[in-house]
């Protein structure tokens, strides 16, 4: 099995990149946060996992171990294959995913295409217990209840979670804690 690759990028795709190692070129799936900081020329190293089946050789990468075992806890759900797998990460982040598993919110899941109510459900079901509740608590101190209101509040006007995400991170840290102030600069963050 290949477990990493390092190579130089060759040519980006809609999502995967093509290395090339000592003349060889590998086409590897990544997640989008690898596929927009990836630059042909650049030099990447990726954790990956390599998928065999009868009609199909697929190897997809990671930027680091955490994600990769993200990857396979996936995998381990009924229903969600690599792809599916690949695009929970590409959508959510790694801290998004612990908070929604141990605060069991299926609705952060329900979000990504081609994951729908049940398949989020058994996300839950199946990540029970896998995921240390630390880490997700470590993740509620360092954003307020504030912030969990607006990021509710950008999800049910139409953003992504990452979007939302993105948005809440971009504020200043000299902005008053209230959860008005709060969405309004992240609305017009969205306005730039």
């Amino acid at each position: 099995m290949i477990s990493t690759i390092t190579g130089k990028v060759q040519s980006k795709h809609i999502d995967s990149l093509v290395l090339d190692v000592q003349g060889l070129g590998f086409e590897v799936t990544v997640t989008r946060s690898i596929l927009s900081e990836a630059e042909p020329g650049d030099v990447i190293f990726l954790h990956t996992f390599l998928v065999v089946r009868q009609d199909l050789l697929a190897l997809y990468g990671f930027r680091n171990l955490e994600e990769k075992q993200f990857f396979l806890m996936f995998l381990g759900v009924e229903g969600i294959g690599p792809r599916l797998a690949m695009a929970i990460l590409s959508t959510l982040s790694l801290d998004i995913i612990r908070t929604a598993v141990v605060s069991e919110q299926p609705e952060f899941f329900s979000r990504v295409p081609g994951v729908g109510k049940k398949t989020a459900q058994k996300i839950l079901i199946h990540m029970q217990g896998r995921i240390s509740p630390d880490a997700a608590f470590d993740l509620r101190k360092a954003t307020s209840s504030a912030e969990d209101q607006v990021l509710e509040a950008l999800v049910g006007l139409g953003y992504s979670v990452v979007e939302a995400q993105t948005a809440i991170q971009a504020l200043s840290k000299d902005l008053p804690d209230t959860v008005e102030d709060k969405l309004r600069v992240a609305l017009q963050y969205f306005n730039r």
